[in-house]
């Protein structure tokens, strides 16, 4: 990193073929290169044969670039979007079991109100909490509901899609189906 420039959380959406080993090629490449993947989401897209990995990356500017270029030496890579400097739309899902009895379940039942958040178990001890949003709306939520006792929390990888009309790496996946492209052998 140069000296002078910080790193920031950036968001890369990458359009890959749906084919076994591409995940491990593509974290392969960030192990490689020391690259720390602060979150990582894929799934399958509304075109057959295409998944959306979306990263999330501390990175400077010009790592950020490379980042972006060793993706696109990948095979299986169809197009690749940084897309942290863009109008776009983040979202977390966390689901979070608190330990709360029915003396104060309305308690937290209120404050999951005030945070958009929606309880989708009940049992007699717990009750858990599904919550959609970025990082720092689930950071809030868990920090109130930490008094109560949370006995367990998951939270899926960030997905992120640019605002507006259809983002640059979904143009470039459009354009390049996986039927099409050759594979050279190394």
């Amino acid at each position: 990193m140069a000296q002078g420039e910080s790193s920031t959380l950036r968001h890369f959406v990458a359009y890959v073929e749906d084919q076994p080993g591409v995940l491990n090629r593509v974290t392969s490449l960030f192990r490689r290169r020391c690259y720390n993947i602060v979150s990582l989401n894929v799934g399958r897209t509304h075109e057959t044969g295409v998944s959306r990995m979306t990263f999330a990356v501390e990175a400077d500017e010009d790592t950020a670039r490379r980042i972006e270029a060793n993706l696109y030496k990948l095979v299986n890579v169809l197009s690749v979007e940084d897309i942290t400097g863009k109008p776009s739309l983040t979202r977390d899902l966390a689901l979070i079991k608190v330990n709360v009895g029915p003396d104060k379940r309305s308690e937290v039942l209120q404050l999951c109100e005030v945070f958009r958040a929606r309880a989708v178990d009940v049992d007699t001890d717990t009750l858990i909490v599904e919550i959609t949003g970025d990082q720092s709306k689930i950071d809030k939520l868990v920090a109130v509901l930490t008094p109560f006792g949370i006995a367990e929390m998951v939270q899926s990888g960030t997905v992120a899609m640019t605002r507006g009309t259809r983002g640059d790496a979904a143009n470039g996946a459009a354009q390049q189906p996986p039927s099409l492209r050759t594979i050279v052998a190394a």
